[in-house]
C-alpha cells in the first residue's frame, strides 16, 4: 500500500513544469521573430538604397481630360519588366495598397490611399497584359492586370487587381491601342518575313 502511494506521488512529481525553462524558451523565441522582421526591413531599405537612381514619381497633371476607363481594386507593386520577383521598393512602389486608376488619353492616374500616388504620361506606357503573379504575388491565370511602363531608362511591371477582375480585359484592349501595342507586333511581323524573304 505504501508503495502505491510513493508511486502516485512520484508521478505528481513528474507533472511539475519548469517555468523557467519554459520562460527562457518562449523569450528566445520572441527574439529570434524580432531579429528576423528586423533583418527583413534592413533589406527593405538595402534595396531601396540599391534603386537610389529611379527618379522621383510623376504627378498627374491638374487637367488629364475625361476618363476613359476606371478601376477600384488593390495595387500588388512593382517590379523590373520581365522579372516578376524583382521587386521595386524606391518611392513606395513596393507598398502594396489599395488603388483607383484612370485612365484618360494624357495617362494612367493611380490613386493609392495611404501610399504614394502617381502617374503614367500615356508617352511612357509601353503595354498591358493578364498575367498570374507579379513581386511574390501569385493568382490564378490572368488574374492581374499588369502595365509595362518606363520610368528613369528602366521598364517596370505594375501589378493591379481589379475588384471586379472580367473588366481587366478591357484595360489591357484599351491601354494597348492607345500605345500601338498590336501594330507593333504586326509590324514586327512583317520585318521577319521581309527578312526572311
Amino acid at each position: 500500500m505504501t508503495s502505491l502511494l510513493e508511486l502516485a506521488a512520484d508521478k505528481e512529481s513528474a507533472e511539475v513544469t519548469d517555468w523557467a525553462a519554459r520562460l527562457g524558451w518562449v523569450v528566445g523565441l520572441l527574439l529570434f521573430i524580432a531579429l528576423v522582421y528586423w533583418l527583413m526591413r534592413e533589406g527593405w531599405k538595402w534595396r531601396g538604397t540599391l534603386q537610389g537612381d529611379l527618379p522621383e514619381l510623376p504627378t498627374a497633371p491638374s487637367e488629364q481630360g475625361p476618363a476613359r476607363l476606371e478601376l477600384s481594386g488593390r495595387y500588388h507593386g512593382s517590379t523590373t519588366a520581365g522579372q516578376w520577383l524583382d521587386r521595386i521598393v524606391a518611392h513606395g512602389l513596393g507598398t502594396r495598397s489599395r488603388v483607383e486608376l484612370t485612365l484618360t488619353d494624357s495617362g494612367l492616374d493611380v490613386v493609392r490611399p495611404g501610399a504614394t500616388d502617381f502617374f503614367i504620361p500615356v508617352a511612357r506606357l509601353r503595354e498591358a497584359r493578364l498575367d498570374k503573379g507579379i513581386a511574390g504575388k501569385v493568382l490564378t491565370e490572368g488574374g492581374l492586370l499588369i502595365v509595362t511602363w518606363e520610368h528613369g531608362g528602366k521598364l517596370l511591371d505594375s501589378g493591379f487587381r481589379s475588384d471586379h477582375a472580367a473588366e481587366q480585359a478591357e484595360w489591357v484592349e484599351t491601354l494597348n491601342n492607345m500605345v500601338g501595342t498590336p501594330d507593333d507586333t504586326n509590324d514586327k511581323n512583317s520585318t521577319t518575313e521581309g527578312t526572311a524573304r
